[in-house]
């Protein structure tokens, strides 16, 4: 396929979960077919205060929720873009993975949109949003790189060459670590969402006052495995007495010790993919690319080895609108996809990256 030439304005909504996200990005005038899109404005809601009464994302509340807030925030992101409908070139979407009916919503709105703009649409890979998302940040990374795709849902360890060509090189073979920050919270009592929560207070614990293991350590497998990491919090947690004044402090301990044991395989897996591909470019995405331990421990450990290491910026580190039209930006600039003007939808709950 020929690539899409600029200028293009692609307006992005994502829907996947719990934030509902609008963005308008746009290839730079001129653009030679290697520069990154720039992204003009977003809006982004976030469904926390709503789910945190459950303890977690509830799947039709999220769905009722998207309904209500995607056209709002749509205008809001042309206004601040300072554009109107008329300006928009491409509409894509996230049409998987994630909760269905919230999928639904997202990929409703853009193929309506799409059809009375009469412009073409693209449905778009959550997590290859989460992969491209440092592009839009102020130091972007070039290709090749190993990507760290880590999240509440997704563990994943990839080599990248290039917009949509991807190759696995190990992932989680039970829990995410996401989902071992958020299961520890809530054995700690500290509510929805866990991850930032449980961060805040291993700030205050000590890390190697508890023993927990490091899975899959051992040899030169790229795979992960948290669950066990899990059940070790829980037993540790059910020998401390809540009745001692101690016991703050313990928890506060147990906190830091998981988050160190989470961050120490994340970091051993990383430099053992950048061993084996040889490559010295890395990009680190999804929601717990966000925790501060991670990053000062992989910039300490990457800078020793003279690999440079690449983020999104902390606000497009969660789910967002700016990820989705950015990727389907690069997917059209590079030849990889061609949107249409077919608008017949489906989604994609489950949906393997290296199919998409």
């Amino acid at each position: 396929m020929t690539p899409v030439c600029a200028p293009l304005r692609v307006l992005g909504i994502e829907s996947s979960c719990d934030e509902t996200g609008i963005a308008l990005v746009e290839l730079p005038e001129g653009a030679d077919g290697s520069a990154p899109p720039r992204l003009l404005a977003q809006a982004l809601h976030s469904q926390i205060d709503m789910h945190q009464a459950y303890g977690g994302v509830v799947p039709e509340l999220a769905s009722r929720d998207h309904i209500r807030r995607v056209v709002p925030l749509l205008r809001e992101t042309l206004s601040g873009a300072g554009f109107g409908l008329d300006v928009v070139d491409v509409v894509a979407y996230t049409r998987g993975p994630g909760l269905a009916g919230a999928l639904l919503v997202g990929t409703g709105m853009a193929c309506a949109l799409g059809m009375a703009l009469d412009r073409p649409v693209l449905g778009v890979h959550h997590l290859e949003g989460h992969l491209l998302s440092p592009f839009l940040s102020a130091d972007p990374p070039e290709f090749p790189f190993v990507a760290l795709l880590v999240s509440g849902g997704h563990t994943q360890l990839m080599r990248v060459d290039g917009v949509g060509q991807y190759t696995m090189l190990g992932e989680t073979i039970d829990d995410a670590a996401g989902e071992a920050f958020d299961k520890t919270a809530k054995m700690l009592g500290l509510g929805y969402p866990g991850g930032p929560a449980l961060a805040k207070l291993a700030a205050q614990g000590n890390e190697t006052a508890f023993k927990l293991p490091r899975p899959l350590m051992r040899g030169d497998l790229l795979d992960f495995s948290f669950a066990g990491l899990k059940t070790a919090v829980w037993t540790q947690l059910n020998r401390l007495d809540p009745a001692v004044p101690e016991a703050a402090q313990a928890h506060a301990d147990l906190a830091a010790s998981t988050q160190a044991a989470i961050v120490d395989v994340l970091v051993a897996k990383s430099l053992l993919a950048l061993q084996q591909t040889g490559l010295k470019r890395m990009v680190v995405a999804g929601g717990v690319g966000a925790n501060q331990r991670l990053r000062s421990q992989l910039d300490a450990q990457c800078h020793r080895r003279g690999v440079r290491v690449h983020y999104p910026e902390l606000h497009l580190c969660t789910d967002n609108g700016a990820m989705i039209a950015l990727a389907g930006a690069m997917r059209l600039q590079s030849g990889r996809a061609q949107a249409s003007r077919d608008y017949a939808f489906d989604v994609r709950p489950r949906w393997d990256l290296a199919a998409a």
